[in-house]
Protein backbone atom coordinates (compact mmCIF):
# COMPACT_ATOMS: atom_id res chain seq x y z
CA UNK A 1 0.00 0.00 0.00
CA UNK A 2 2.92 2.31 1.03
CA UNK A 3 3.57 2.58 -3.19
CA UNK A 4 0.04 3.46 -4.05
CA UNK A 5 0.26 5.96 -1.42
CA UNK A 6 3.35 7.33 -2.49
CA UNK A 7 2.06 7.17 -6.45
CA UNK A 8 -1.62 8.66 -5.44
CA UNK A 9 -0.57 11.38 -3.41
CA UNK A 10 -3.12 10.32 -0.66
CA UNK A 11 -3.24 9.80 2.76
CA UNK A 12 -3.30 5.77 4.02
CA UNK A 13 -6.44 5.93 5.34
CA UNK A 14 -8.00 6.99 2.10
CA UNK A 15 -6.16 4.57 0.16
CA UNK A 16 -7.23 1.75 2.55
CA UNK A 17 -10.54 2.74 2.40
CA UNK A 18 -10.76 2.46 -1.67
CA UNK A 19 -9.00 -0.94 -1.88
CA UNK A 20 -11.26 -2.28 0.86
CA UNK A 21 -14.11 -0.99 -1.69
CA UNK A 22 -12.47 -2.19 -4.38
CA UNK A 23 -12.04 -5.92 -2.51
CA UNK A 24 -15.53 -5.93 -1.42
CA UNK A 25 -16.83 -5.96 -5.04
CA UNK A 26 -14.55 -8.55 -5.80
CA UNK A 27 -11.94 -6.19 -8.10
CA UNK A 28 -8.54 -6.68 -6.34
CA UNK A 29 -7.81 -9.46 -4.03
CA UNK A 30 -4.88 -9.20 -0.87
CA UNK A 31 -2.19 -11.36 0.55
CA UNK A 32 -1.25 -11.20 3.95
CA UNK A 33 2.11 -11.82 4.68
CA UNK A 34 2.77 -10.67 8.54
CA UNK A 35 2.25 -6.85 8.54
CA UNK A 36 2.31 -6.58 4.41
CA UNK A 37 -0.93 -6.84 2.81
CA UNK A 38 -0.17 -7.42 -0.96
CA UNK A 39 -2.90 -6.61 -3.48
CA UNK A 40 -3.81 -7.29 -6.81
CA UNK A 41 -5.94 -7.43 -9.29
CA UNK A 42 -8.52 -10.37 -9.13
CA UNK A 43 -9.11 -12.24 -12.45
CA UNK A 44 -11.41 -10.84 -14.97
CA UNK A 45 -14.74 -13.59 -14.00
CA UNK A 46 -17.96 -11.16 -15.69
CA UNK A 47 -18.04 -9.62 -18.64
CA UNK A 48 -18.19 -6.33 -16.26
CA UNK A 49 -15.15 -6.90 -14.49
CA UNK A 50 -13.77 -7.32 -18.27
CA UNK A 51 -14.74 -4.05 -19.79
CA UNK A 52 -13.63 -2.14 -16.58
CA UNK A 53 -10.13 -4.00 -17.49
CA UNK A 54 -10.22 -2.69 -20.81
CA UNK A 55 -11.40 0.81 -20.50
CA UNK A 56 -8.52 1.33 -17.62
CA UNK A 57 -6.03 -0.10 -19.85
CA UNK A 58 -7.35 2.60 -22.71
CA UNK A 59 -7.49 5.40 -20.64
CA UNK A 60 -3.49 5.68 -19.39
CA UNK A 61 -2.92 7.77 -22.42
CA UNK A 62 -5.87 10.16 -22.45
CA UNK A 63 -6.48 10.64 -18.81
CA UNK A 64 -3.66 13.25 -18.01
CA UNK A 65 -4.09 12.25 -13.75
CA UNK A 66 -3.46 8.63 -14.73
CA UNK A 67 -0.74 9.85 -17.20
CA UNK A 68 0.56 11.39 -14.00
CA UNK A 69 0.34 8.50 -11.86
CA UNK A 70 2.01 5.88 -13.69
CA UNK A 71 4.98 8.43 -14.27
CA UNK A 72 5.17 8.34 -10.54
CA UNK A 73 5.19 4.48 -10.23
CA UNK A 74 7.83 4.74 -12.67
CA UNK A 75 10.17 6.94 -10.82
CA UNK A 76 9.33 4.78 -7.55
CA UNK A 77 9.54 1.34 -8.48
CA UNK A 78 12.70 1.99 -11.28
CA UNK A 79 10.52 -0.16 -13.72
CA UNK A 80 7.71 -0.03 -15.64
CA UNK A 81 4.29 -2.42 -15.58
CA UNK A 82 2.58 -2.69 -18.44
Amino acid sequence: MADLVAVLRAPQTTVSRHLAYLRRAGLVRVRKDGLWKHYSLSAADSRFHRGLLRCLGGCFEEVRELAQDRKRYRRIKGCCPG
